[in-house]
């Protein structure tokens, strides 16, 4: 019988697959995910997190063992074979415990193995599904963020090589990473043509933990998304074999929007996962922490709070899930990804903020893990296109612009 001193605490409800997506193996794969996170990534992110630390080897090792780095490999190439919904439901349930995780499984998927050379592709598809080939994604630059058809980084043709030389900002993971995937202009586009024409997509191979001859990389230094190092890049002379190259002119520019819608989805599930901690964590807090000889939890203020905190969750989870089953479906989905996008990202960097004030003056430390969330909850918004961005997607696809405006 407990003590009515100290009733018994009430754990966080645990989110299920929905009926209408439900399958066993679905079923399986989040229940394997949530323990993985709960019992090797948060202790992880928990020592590592305040110092700035990064993913240790050892730990991408076992997240390659259960298959996470090849969820949307086919079988054929060692991978799960899955789709988008899988690959969201996982990186919701690894980012509930460290955003960074959640985030460097985008880095394999079979991402920078589209070469035209159908034995070396096999190859490539095989060690992105084994966790061999993690890569990094070289897309913005110090004036080219949103506006990616401003890419000035040149690849000029030498022969059976391209010579790189230009700037890039923003690179994840690019010292530590396998390749390094980067947009790149070739030519000029001519007059007429949309400027997009003469981009091309190439991939830097290298060795980990190293730059190549040629790329001199600087920190950045952030105040959040830790796990991972994230880089200046400045390319000298690089050279890259043509055969590296993956796509070019407006299908490279193509390829690289259908990448951004995919990544658009995963970015709301991970925003999902950061403001489903929050929740989770105060459930527990809300009933810890007493006052006027109360838990907080009592005073209707904070439940109303809590309350509207779970509600935006719950709301943005079926949201991407839905957005995530039509990509698998085929469907084009520009714009309902920048939408859950939108949405969700929003929704995470609130819901984080609410939370730190359900926590008080014991949010605002590094005591508890909600300010962890808030900034990485806060990134959301602003990468994969920022907000702004997201909402011109949508209007363009509601309202095109007259010909005149």
């Amino acid at each position: 019988m407990s003590d009515p001193e100290t009733p018994e605490i009430i754990e966080p409800p645990i989110p299920v697959v929905p009926a209408q997506y439900h399958t066993p193996e679905r079923e399986a794969l989040q229940t394997q995910a949530r323990t993985f996170a709960a019992e090797r990534v948060l202790p992880v992110a928990d020592e590592l997190d305040k110092v700035k630390g990064e993913i240790p080897r050892s730990l991408l090792d076992e997240m390659a063992a259960l298959g996470y780095f090849g969820i949307t490999v086919p079988t054929e190439h060692g991978g799960l074979g899955l789709g988008a919904f899988e690959y969201c439901m996982v990186a919701e349930e690894l980012a509930r415990a460290w955003m960074s995780v959640g985030s460097i499984i985008a880095r394999a998927q079979g991402a920078g193995t589209g070469v035209a050379d159908e034995s070396r592709r096999a190859e490539l598809l095989r060690r992105s599904a084994e966790g061999e080939w993690i890569g990094a994604i070289a897309l913005s630059e110090p004036d080219a963020g949103s506006d990616l058809a401003a890419v000035s980084t040149r690849a000029e043709r030498d022969g059976d090589e391209f010579v790189v030389t230009g700037h890039k900002r923003w690179t994840g993971n690019a010292k530590a990473a396998d390749f390094i995937q980067v947009l790149v202009r070739t030519e000029d586009p001519a007059p007429g043509e949309r400027r997009s024409a003469g981009l091309a997509t190439i991939v830097v191979e290298k060795e980990r933990d190293t730059f190549p001859k040629g790329i001199t990389g600087t920190p950045i230094d952030k105040i959040g998304y830790h796990g991972f190092v994230t880089w200046n890049l400045e390319f000298d002379g690089l050279r890259v074999p043509v055969a590296n190259q993956l796509s070019a002119g407006d299908q490279g520019f193509a390829s690289t929007q259908q990448w951004l819608n995919i990544a658009r989805v995963h970015t709301a599930a991970r925003a999902v996962g950061l403001a489903r901690a929050a929740v989770e964590d105060c459930i527990l807090y809300l009933q810890e922490r007493r006052q006027f000889e109360h838990p907080i939890g009592d005073f209707q203020s904070v439940r109303f709070t809590l309350a509207t905190m779970a509600a935006r969750v719950e709301q943005a989870r079926a949201f991407y899930q839905h957005v995530a089953h039509l990509i698998d479906l085929g469907q084009p989905c520009e714009r309902e990804a920048a939408m859950v996008k939108l949405l969700a990202t929003e929704m995470a960097a609130e819901v984080t903020g609410d939370g730190i004030q359900l926590h008080g003056g014991n949010g605002y430390t590094t005591e508890h893990r909600v300010e962890r969330h808030w900034r990485d909850a806060r990134l959301t918004t602003i990468f994969e296109g920022t907000s702004e961005i997201q909402k011109k997607i949508i209007s363009d696809r509601l309202l095109p612009r007259s010909p005149l405006g």
